[in-house]
């Protein structure tokens, strides 16, 4: 039997705690900003309560209903999306939102519901293989129940949730303070891409090797860690096979979302800062904008860079087996022949490769 015990001055639950054993975590620096997203049956619920419980409203644009209660405000907009701020937000949702909104029971309880979270892992994730521009950057990040709680603390989400490119900067650096030594980067600059490409035709056997590359790195430094978690992005019988010794012991495991793990989470985060870094890094070099992506824009980019730079100078700052490519030297008023051996054999495996990749 589980059960809470232990109170602040303030009066959040610090504690949970198995009768007879030990309490498994500390809730001493509660989150004060929630989000969720409501259905029209728990719309309704919520607004019944912020009119009739001990709330104040207040004006606020695209919201249904927003009103002000004990040390925080609630948010109802009119997309659904709930949003509780403030000191006292963590308290609404453990004592209003969940048992009378959600029915669920969820905040505080996280090492109960999802113990696998907090337990030793590591996670990995990747940023840039839908980018023409730039490297593949893979990241690998140890948790234990410590880490993955002063996450949660943070309230940590994958960097494609963030909201601009600043924000994955600034927790990328309180990730690293954070994790200190507990983490891996690769990064496959677009020269080495390209060469290795040529070699596997496959963009996946590339992002194999790199992920257990990351892990086999990761391991030197947390050698007993006994399992890994990604997203599933292809076989995972590939990354086992591009493991070696150490890491064939460890644990892999592929799932979807798996975004949602605190481990994968930061390695979403910190691929991506690596990933952000380094076309700037390009930008300063070339004295030129790299757009991310693959759109309109990305090409026009690279057709303006070709107006002062020679055909093979894509080899150097982009991943030449995606089409934009061709267009862009087609454009230029030439073709791949102009980017020489790599460029050929890049473009053979192309042709080679049953499954294109997706940009």
């Amino acid at each position: 039997m589980w059960r809470v015990f232990g109170q602040t001055k303030d009066g959040v639950l610090p504690c949970l705690k198995r009768a007879g054993g030990p309490a498994i975590f500390h809730l001493m620096n509660p989150r004060t900003s929630f989000t969720y997203p409501l259905s029209a049956a728990q719309q309704s619920l919520l607004l019944d309560i912020l009119r009739t419980g001990n709330f104040r409203p207040f004006p606020l644009e695209y919201t249904i209903m927003a009103a002000e209660g004990t040390a925080c405000r609630i948010a109802l907009y009119k997309s659904g999306k709930c949003v509780i701020q403030g000191k006292g937000a963590s308290d609404f949702v453990t004592f209003t939102l969940e048992p009378q909104v959600l029915a669920t029971a969820g905040l505080g309880y996280e090492h109960v519901l999802d113990s696998e979270a907090f337990s030793p892992h590591i996670g990995i994730d990747e940023s840039g293989k839908g980018d023409f521009f730039g490297p593949l950057v893979v990241a690998g990040v140890f948790v234990d129940n410590d880490i993955a709680t002063a996450m949660r603390d943070m309230d940590l989400k994958e960097s494609k949730r963030m909201t601009s490119d600043k924000k994955v900067l600034e927790t990328a650096r309180s990730l690293r303070k954070l994790l200190g030594k507990r983490y891996a980067i690769v990064a496959i600059g677009p020269a080495a891409y390209n060469r290795l490409y040529a070699k596997m035709r496959n963009v996946n056997r590339m992002l194999a090797w790199a992920h257990a590359r990351a892990i086999e790195n990761l391991l030197e430094t947390v050698p007993s860690c006994p399992r890994a978690i990604s997203d599933q992005f292809g076989s995972k019988r590939q990354v086992e096979q591009a493991l070696m010794k150490n890491g064939r012991r460890i644990e892999l495991i592929q799932r979807h979302r798996a975004e949602s793990d605190y481990a994968v989470a930061a390695a979403s985060v910190l691929a991506r800062a690596v990933f952000l870094t380094s076309l700037q890094k390009f930008s300063e070099q070339y004295k030129t904008t790299f757009p991310k992506g693959a759109s309109a824009a990305v090409q026009h980019a690279a057709v303006e860079l070709l107006k002062t730079r020679s055909p093979e100078t894509l080899l150097e700052v982009a991943k030449c087996h995606f089409k934009t490519t061709d267009e862009v030297l087609a454009q230029a008023g030439t073709n791949r022949k102009a980017l020489g051996s790599v460029g050929a054999a890049v473009s053979k495996a192309i042709q080679r490769t049953p499954a294109k990749p997706k940009e």
